[in-house]
């Protein structure tokens, strides 16, 4: 490890959000400085809608789709897989989202903590791409079928109309996308619910799974893939809690954050898992699937409500993905350098988006287990440098160019190569112990995470001290 003079430290009280405060249409300014306290509001009661309207959308539904449809689960094997899945994610994004108010800075910079300066840019450029413009095309993807069904315009144009909506709202940034969020939150679920009831009247919930009895790996595919979809959020989870004051309570802080993510999740996954029992799907357009189960006069306001689900998602990607891009030390004009970002992000996501229009299915499948190759060994690092850091570190270190922490690098690295080597489960690959055990299903996220923890303890902790010392 080396630390260095502090050369990329921004001075907090002229940090540009300074003037920016609770402005809604105002485009935010700078990009990962941290917030000053002149500048900090809100409460952490406002946290609940803000991860509970991302999760109103098809995306989410399809994670319980593909339970029953592709794993061949039954629909209460499917909710006990779900639901599991969905509490490990939470459980993490409690303890990230937790620590925003405190420090004051976005994630991917407290992430320099246990990578490094440099060695952050790898989980950096990781959560851009697959984040940013993953998440941003698959949802996109979602909103563009929802629109062309209920429009009756082609899936491109209704992408064209989506891709618009979400990233004007991430260019404005911070104070808009929360806004939006906190609205769109209670119509969309009052939607999902009437929808929700309907559905689950004509369910056949009692049914046997494909095979008739209980598939491990199926089971364990499925918490694999809520796993993804859940834990897919926690590289995002300060950015939304830096602006709170630092004197709010951490519990509160993470409780209304965590408690809008699963129950989002869960609610819409089980929903998805129960329209499946009902029937075989009726067309290859997803969302008009899911809606045919439904009156039309619901069933037009279920897609009006996946559109808007997926602008309210896409808003919090785009936003979190471009804060990721500028904290890897790009060089951007400082006042406007995260809205830039997002403007590109906007862009590559909607190209990304027009190519995955063709087979969204396979595309979203394989897309929620990729993102899970990743989260679970960066989870690992973090949570095990936070365990060995026992002091608050100070602002010089998260932004000193000389500072680096190879272990970091070291554990994620390995865990992450290593698990998908042995463990994944994907239909172009299949790892070499799940080929020996294929009722393994695919647990290749949760191993890496284990290797990474275990790993960053044993190579770090000297580095850790040391760092701790030195901006003591």
């Amino acid at each position: 490890m080396t630390i260095g003079a502090p050369t990329d430290q921004p001075d907090a009280h002229a940090a540009p959000q300074a003037d920016y405060r609770d402005k809604v249409l105002a485009v935010e300014p700078g990009g990962n400085e941290q917030i000053p306290l002149e500048a900090r509001h809100g409460t952490p009661r406002g946290l609940f809608w803000t991860w509970t309207a991302p999760n109103l959308e098809f995306a989410t539904i399809f994670v319980g789709v593909i339970s029953v449809l592709y794993f061949g689960l039954s629909f209460w094997q499917a909710v006990a897989a779900m639901a599991l899945g969905n509490l490990l994610g939470a459980a993490a994004h409690f303890l990230l989202s937790a620590e925003g108010p405190l420090h004051g800075v976005p994630q991917m910079v407290l992430g320099r903590l246990a990578f490094g300066y440099r060695g952050n840019v790898i989980p950096a450029t990781f959560m851009a791409v697959m984040c940013g413009v993953g998440w941003f095309a698959t949802n996109s993807v979602s909103g563009a079928f929802a629109l062309s069904s209920l429009f009756g315009m082609t899936p491109l144009v209704g992408l064209v109309v989506i891709v618009v909506l979400q990233t004007s709202f991430a260019f404005f940034g911070h104070n808009l996308v929360q806004r939006f969020e906190r609205i769109a939150a209670p119509i969309l679920a009052v939607i999902f619910v009437i929808g929700a009831v309907i559905i689950f009247g004509k369910s056949q919930l009692g049914a046997p799974s494909a095979d008739g009895g209980f598939s491990t790996g199926g089971f364990l595919l499925t918490v694999g893939a809520a796993f993804g979809y859940t834990a897919g959020w926690t590289p995002y989870a300060a950015d939304y809690t830096r602006y709170l004051p630092p004197t709010v309570s951490k519990i509160q802080t993470g409780l209304f954050a965590s408690a809008g993510l699963f129950l989002s999740t869960t609610f819409l996954m089980v929903v998805g898992a129960a329209s499946i029992t009902i029937g075989d799907p009726v067309s290859d357009n997803p969302t008009e699937a899911f809606t045919a189960n439904l009156p039309s006069a619901v069933a037009d306001l279920t897609l009006l409500a996946i559109a808007i689900g997926a602008v309210a998602a896409n808003a919090i990607n785009v936003y979190s993905g471009a804060m990721a891009f500028v904290t890897m030390g790009f060089r951007l004009p400082v006042g406007l350098q995260r809205a830039l970002v997002t403007v590109f992000f906007g862009v590559v996501g909607f190209l990304v988006a027009w190519w995955a229009l063709d087979d969204a299915a396979a595309s979203y499948e394989a897309f929620l287990l990729l993102v899970a190759y990743w989260i679970g060994p960066w989870l690992g690092v973090v949570f095990a440098d936070r365990l060995l850091r026992r002091e608050q570190p100070p602002l010089a270190l998260l932004y000193d160019t000389g500072y680096r922490n190879w272990a970091g690098v070291a554990a994620f690295v390995v865990a992450l190569v290593g698990s998908v080597l042995l463990f994944c489960n994907q239909e172009k690959f299949v790892g070499i112990v799940v080929r020996a055990v294929p009722e393994l299903g695919d647990i290749g996220a949760f191993v890496g995470f284990v290797i990474a923890f275990l790993g960053y303890l044993v190579l770090a902790r000297g580095q850790v001290e040391e760092s701790q010392r030195a901006y003591r």
